[in-house]
């Protein structure tokens, strides 16, 4: 994996190769929640004098001609760390790097009303189409993935708390944070749940054995103080020795990795930890990551453990933050109701002509992975929800890829009852039961309906996808605006219990500012 890291001097900026001019935020700021306000100006942050944040590089997708490839194969993604990340750079008045705008996230950070699936499936799937906000006469279109809520009690759950105690986890917004968040969960026990804790610094150790005691564990988690060098690789492998030991067949098997993701003792590189937690995930044992604090946070890393340890990544940028994911969201965070969840599109070419997949840009997967069940993919857990969009050229449509000549063998060939069917794309996905190893299909044919008003979802998920096309500096970004993402949001708001979406809106106002358009922040 490719990754770069920013460093807070402009030397050391122009001496990275692929490393973009970026703001570096002030890594002092610590807030207990994650409110917004514009109240006052924009006034400048000053630098610290070092930082090595390190994301990895992100290539964003290009338009892909159906005549070329009528396929498009991802492994779905339900981080939501890209967000909470962002809102921490806006919070301090900094723009994130690109590296740091990962779409898919900013648009899975949100709740969308899709229907729970039928009957004993563990997930369902919709989709909906309708003109693209910031290019005219192309399409979008919206894939919603539904996760199975659960109806009566949760499983029982076995969980390791794999807890950074470094000297680089000091800071008030690292272990102090961190401690708030681990407590959550803690007060949250019941006579048939296990928790046990394990620390890592230079070494590792077990501080607490399994217990159903949130008293032992409140004061395990009180008496913690940080400091020495980070041995992740060492706690790895005692958390999944752990985890094993006490294995509960039927139950939640996880561990809860909280850490800056600064490993600098043992295995220490990015492509040595995926190789351990790989080694790791057959054993039924799932994997959350939950990243902290500022200055150091290696997002690459703990992205990478999540995405390879059957996990899930959420940035922790306040304690309204630790709430949501570990009290509001908490069923989705642990438990899985499906693995390796794969999406498949198939382009009708007689419909179609080129089409882009927003986002996704780490997850896609080669065309034969999809019925291939050794391979590996994203989790969907308990609740759930999953969104994707494609912006798709209709036939007839200017052409945003390069013209080749046509095909002297296969041009001149009948079409298929199906290509003239009228359907735009088939929508395909597969999914396994979190204990099985042979995957199920779902798979659902999609028209573009005319005269159809978008929506409300709809609306909210293009008005995110807008505002991380405007964030990152997109080619693809057409006509888009920080007026018209605001106006787009503002009429999709809907109901918001949590008021997610209302915040959202003054993310996009402080980013106009911060990007100089202050009409649009008004």
């Amino acid at each position: 994996m490719h990754r770069f890291k920013l460093l807070a001097t402009s030397l050391l900026l122009c001496a990275l190769p692929g490393c973009a001019k970026e703001s570096i935020y002030d890594a002092s700021a610590a807030v207990p929640g994650y409110g917004v306000s514009m109240e006052g100006s924009v006034a400048p942050v000053s630098q610290p004098p070092f930082n090595t944040e390190a994301y990895a590089e992100l290539h964003e997708n290009d338009f892909v001609a159906v005549a070329d490839d009528p396929r498009s194969t991802f492994s779905i993604d339900v981080d939501t760390a890209s967000y909470s990340n962002t809102r921490r750079f806006l919070r301090d008045r900094m723009l994130p790097p690109a590296a740091a705008v990962r779409l898919e996230e900013l648009i899975n950070y949100f709740d969308y009303d899709y229907e729970q699936p039928a009957g004993d499936a563990p997930v369902a799937v919709a989709a909906e189409v309708a003109p693209c906000p910031w290019q005219p006469g192309h399409l979008l279109v919206h894939v919603g993935l539904q996760g199975r809520e659960l109806v009566g009690d949760t499983p029982p759950r076995n969980l390791v708390f794999l807890l950074d105690v470094s000297g680089s986890m000091g800071e008030p917004d690292k272990l102090p944070l961190l401690k708030h968040a681990m407590s959550l969960l803690a007060r949250q026990l019941r006579e048939q749940d296990r928790v046990s804790i394990v620390v890592y610094a230079g070494a590792s150790g077990v501080v607490l054995e399994p217990t159903n005691d949130p008293r032992a564990v409140l004061s395990a988690l009180s008496q913690l103080e940080s400091g020495g060098g980070t041995n992740g690789s060492e706690g790895i492998i005692a958390a999944y020795e752990l985890a094993e030991r006490n294995f509960h067949p039927g139950a939640v098997n996880r561990i809860i990795l909280a850490t800056d993701g600064d490993f600098n003792i043992g295995v220490s590189s990015v492509g040595a930890l995926v190789e351990l937690i790989e080694d790791k995930r057959d054993t039924g044992v799932f994997l959350s990551v939950l990243g902290f604090g500022t200055g150091n946070l290696d997002d690459a890393s703990m992205e990478a453990l999540a995405d390879h340890g059957n996990g899930n990544y959420a940035y922790i940028d306040g304690e309204r933050e630790a709430e949501k994911v570990l009290l509001r969201e908490v069923d989705a965070t642990l438990v899985t109701v499906a693995k390796d969840v794969k999406v498949q599109v198939e382009w009708n070419p007689a419909e179609v002509a080129s089409y882009r997949l927003i986002g996704y840009e780490n997850r896609l997967l080669a065309h034969q992975d999809f019925n291939d069940d050794t391979k590996d993919a994203g989790e969907v857990g308990a609740g759930h929800e999953v969104t994707a969009l494609y912006e798709v050229v209709p036939v007839g449509a200017e052409e945003v890829t390069a013209k080749v000549d046509p095909l002297k063998y296969q041009g001149g060939r009948a079409e298929s009852r199906a290509a003239t069917s009228g359907e735009l794309m088939t929508l395909k996905v597969r999914y396994k039961q979190p204990d099985a190893d042979d995957s199920q299909a779902i798979s659902l044919p999609v028209r573009a309906r005319t005269g159809h008003a978008p929506s409300e979802d709809f609306r909210f998920a293009a008005a995110v996808a807008e505002f991380g096309l405007l964030l990152r500096d997109s080619k693809y970004a057409g006509t888009a605006s920080w007026r018209h993402a605001i106006d787009l949001a503002k009429g999709a708001v809907g109901e918001d219990r949590d008021g997610d979406r209302r915040e959202f809106l003054q993310l996009v106002r402080i980013a106009a500012r911060l990007k100089g358009d202050g009409s649009a922040a008004k």
